[in-house]
């Protein structure tokens, strides 16, 4: 676990930076250099693309780190980089083939009280593409257990790009257009030093050669492309929906209320760049002593990391709110309840992992699909009647099922949990907390409010996990920083 622990943190610093400059973005820098609308428009243009990659890419990033080391000379190997290099170009030249055919239905689908949307139809695809790509150069990192780079690119990278384009905007160096032109080129860019990056740490013989046992490994990767793509659409459904039924600037005050219960997510993600690899090296080896350890560890640690912050957003989401332009507020219930996913997300553990890597993902893509359909139902049931509320509401019950599911999927064919004693009373102090620093109010400026609420919360919090020992691994970092204080 230490190797975990280790490389999970200085992937969280970095996660956590990329959140920092985004959050800047999303709450201010949008909202007060870009029109509402706008705004909504680059946010329908990405959640859209996010809809699109995971189609394109065809499941090959995560076959990459499953077979890989299910190979044993470099030649294989290098069969397999050749093959996932080659798919995404195949299924993106159909995709943009069909696209082309298609484009003039497109734009009558965008007429009507949303056209702006019409003339950047085409970036959804570009940066669909260069996401595909992307990810696999990413994976192509993650093999060699080298994530730090490849994070850093994924976290910080365009997020630090579109706050200089914004700022451009700002100070009229370029017209709005430009900016969306230029927002996509750098999602373009960073694959590009993606792909440089990748190559350095190993250059693959070009070979027309397929690897073997290529039928379990296109099986693999057509499965996957689907459950990627039911993960990717629970995910960015309800933006693409909102888009539809309600006026395209509801989309960017629905995108801040997720992005802040989504930092969260940050150490799942964190840490999920190094476990993934292991558990699929865990189950190549059939280590189930080792696959159970990690499975109740990752979970504890990142309910208790993930409790945190938890705590922080909900009893701070009222003044964090008054710091941004009134029209963006949507009031607690959109962040409470994507933030209640975002922490059932983290008390996971690597269940993800296990699953996608194991023989069983058939069982979750089916259950994947269904639920999508239950989401997409659920989407026309509640945005009539309850606007962006009602899209978080669809959101929270379709997650809410399939966390579930994947739990007990795991359970019945592994004979493994991530529940532990200390699970439930770190979940029990989190909610504890949340109700008395919620109804707290200070009565000062916000940024001092928020401040004095976090920090209090935050000791209190963490001294009661360092006395009580809730995680071994929690008090030797805490320890650990101690010391060099």
């Amino acid at each position: 676990m230490g190797i975990i622990i280790n490389q999970s943190f200085k992937n969280m610093i970095t996660t956590y930076v990329g959140f920092g400059i985004g959050a800047v973005n999303t709450l201010f820098l949008f909202t007060y250099f870009l029109e509402k609308e706008y705004y909504g428009l680059v946010s329908f243009l990405l959640s859209a693309a996010n809809l699109i990659w995971p189609f394109l890419v065809f499941g090959v990033h995560s076959t990459l780190i499953k077979f890989f080391t299910s190979y044993r000379t470099r030649g294989e190997q290098d069969r397999l980089l050749n093959l996932v290099l080659v798919i995404p170009l195949v299924v993106g030249l159909i995709i943009g083939f069909s696209g082309m055919i298609f484009y003039e239905y497109l734009l009558d689908y965008f007429k009507g009280e949303n056209d702006l949307v019409q003339p950047y139809i085409w970036l959804i695809f570009l940066i669909a593409m260069a996401t595909a790509y992307f990810e696999v150069f990413f994976a192509w990192s993650k093999i060699y257990y080298k994530s730090a780079f490849g994070n850093l690119m994924k976290e910080v990278f365009h997020r630090f790009c579109i706050s200089v384009l914004l700022f451009a905007v700002y100070f009229k160096w370029i017209n709005i257009e430009l900016f969306i032109y230029a927002t996509s080129g750098v999602f373009l860019i960073r694959t590009i030093l993606m792909a440089l990056y990748a190559f350095s740490l190993h250059r693959p013989k070009f070979s027309f050669k397929f690897p073997e046992n290529l039928s379990p490994v296109l099986k693999y990767s057509s499965l996957i492309l689907l459950a990627a793509s039911v993960a990717t659409l629970l995910l960015d459904l309800d933006k693409v929906m909102i888009e539809h039924y309600l006026p395209i600037e509801n989309v960017a005050v629905y995108g801040i209320a997720v992005y802040i219960a989504t930092v969260i997510s940050v150490p799942q993600k964190a840490m999920h760049q190094i476990t993934h690899p292991l558990t699929a090296e865990m189950l190549n080896k059939k280590d189930k002593a080792g696959l159970k350890d990690l499975y109740k560890k990752s979970s504890l640690n990142l309910l208790i990391i993930s409790g945190l912050i938890f705590i922080w957003i909900i009893t701070n989401v009222n003044s964090l709110y008054e710091l941004i332009p009134e029209e963006y507020n949507t009031g607690i219930l959109v962040v409470l309840l994507i933030s209640l996913v975002k922490l059932y997300d983290n008390f996971l553990g690597n269940n993800n992992s296990i699953l996608f890597n194991s023989d069983y993902y058939r069982i979750v893509l089916a259950v994947g699909v269904i639920l999508v359909i239950v989401a997409f139902i659920l989407n026309i049931i509640l945005i009539p009647s309850y606007g962006i509320e009602g899209a978080a509401m669809a959101s929270f019950i379709a997650f809410a099922i399939y966390n579930t599911l994947k739990i007990f999927i795991v359970f019945s064919k592994f004979r493994i949990h991530p529940f532990t004693s200390q699970s439930w009373l770190a979940l029990l102090l989190t909610g504890l907390l949340c109700v008395i620093f919620y109804y707290i109010n200070l009565n000062m400026h916000p940024i001092l409010h928020i401040s004095i609420k976090a920090i209090l919360a935050g000791v209190l919090y963490l001294f009661i996990i360092y006395f009580f020992q809730f995680s071994a691994e929690i008090n030797q970092m805490i320890d650990k920083f101690l010391k060099r204080s």
